[in-house]
């Protein structure tokens, strides 16, 4: 049976708002249809009216306020996302970006995991880094020092981590040196050479990041819900 009202057509099981001649690959024709399947050409909007003020997406989810659907959305389920630039799919929440990049979109590709906040330091600006794996939220600095005694710290570092969890690994270049960590604090690390010898090294420097929760790598569970501590703060690769 089939019911065709301008561009409303609900036809053998589907349902379609678009042009009449219109009908998606992914929902099949004849013996391949797909039953009670749905196509809306244009943006879909769902919840309040007044939740949207101008066609943001093409799907748009309000929350409608019903008492026990206090979720806009629920899914249960997995979530393929392709992003609009090849490599890299974002999700924003609140101004906060949680990215997760692809390479050839593969499932034995690696995820590149990434945090994008607002900058701890800098007013008007975001800063991002992308995620070493370990049993901390930590973060890195490394270069090469040359005829000078002093690392100079990222400057936003002193928001950012806990200076007491630096640690320092350094690796003389040309000729052993002897360089030693004198001390340290929220700017700089100061070095120290036999002989006041000119100090030329790579260094690599390490901190564990204080403005979100301390990471618990090993807990009881069967899934990443069962996290004792605060699950918003990670985009978990399941």
């Amino acid at each position: 049976m089939a019911f065709i009202f301008d561009e409303v057509q609900v036809n053998d099981g589907q349902f379609f708002v678009a042009e009449n001649k219109k009908n998606p690959k992914a929902l099949g024709e004849g013996d391949k249809k797909v039953k009670h399947s749905a196509y809306i050409e244009g943006p879909l909007q769902v919840g309040n009216d007044g939740d949207f003020s101008s066609a943001e997406g093409t799907v748009m989810i309000g929350a409608d306020g019903n008492a026990g659907a206090a979720n806009a959305l629920s899914v249960k389920g997995d979530i393929d996302q392709d992003g609009n630039i090849v490599t890299t799919g974002t999700i924003n929440t609140n101004g906060s970006r949680i990215t997760v990049g692809f390479v050839d979109g593969t499932d034995a590709s690696p995820a590149v995991k990434a945090f994008d906040i607002e900058h701890p330091s800098k007013s008007g600006h975001r800063l991002r880094h992308i995620c070493l794996e370990g049993p901390e939220s930590a973060v890195y600095y490394r270069g090469r020092l040359k005829n000078e005694k002093v690392i100079r710290l990222p400057y936003y570092w002193k928001d950012l981590v806990n200076i007491d969890t630096i640690s320092v690994q350094l690796q003389p270049i040309g000729a052993h040196q002897n360089i030693i960590v004198k001390r340290w604090d929220d700017e700089y690390v100061y070095l120290q050479a036999q002989g006041a010898l000119p100090i030329n090294c790579f260094f690599h420097v390490y901190a564990e990041r204080k403005d979100v929760e301390k990471l618990i790598p090993e807990y009881e569970g069967t899934s990443v819900d069962d996290y004792p501590g605060d699950n918003s703060v990670y985009s978990i690769n399941k």
